[in-house]
């Protein structure tokens, strides 16, 4: 028995990690569809992935602060993504705010093909 659950442990973890990568791969070419958008010549898509991991851990680190964290988190990943771009503050805002919009859009896809609603898909 301890066998069969071990495998079945073993088996979500998998899972639960591969879940992790895809959504790895898809917030990354969000956002190299906002690089690209946003004219940043130095785009490609594992530079965003690596902007959209560094980026999210140190955003996730700023929030724990109370009032401002949200802002200083913010501010963080557009620098993450103007430091792994080697582009200007400008540039780099442009695609994180790019990055959102088609965030939103690939989501009222998916919620208008599934029938699902938007806060579900979130």
């Amino acid at each position: 028995m301890h066998g069969i659950l071990g495998l079945g442990l073993l088996a979500i973890g998998m899972a639960g990690l591969i879940a992790l990568l895809i959504a790895l791969v898809i917030a990354g070419f969000v956002l190299y569809i906002g690089a690209e958008l946003a004219g940043i010549k130095k785009a490609s898509l594992g530079k965003s992935i690596v902007a959209v991991v560094g980026g999210g851990i140190l955003a996730g680190i700023l929030f724990i602060i109370p009032v401002l964290g949200w802002i200083l988190g913010i501010i963080a990943y557009i620098w993450v993504i103007k430091v792994v771009f080697d582009t200007d503050w400008l540039r780099a805002t442009l695609a994180f705010l790019i990055a959102i919009v088609v965030e939103f859009i690939v989501l009222w896809l998916f919620r208008l093909l599934l029938g699902i609603s938007l806060l579900a898909a979130l």
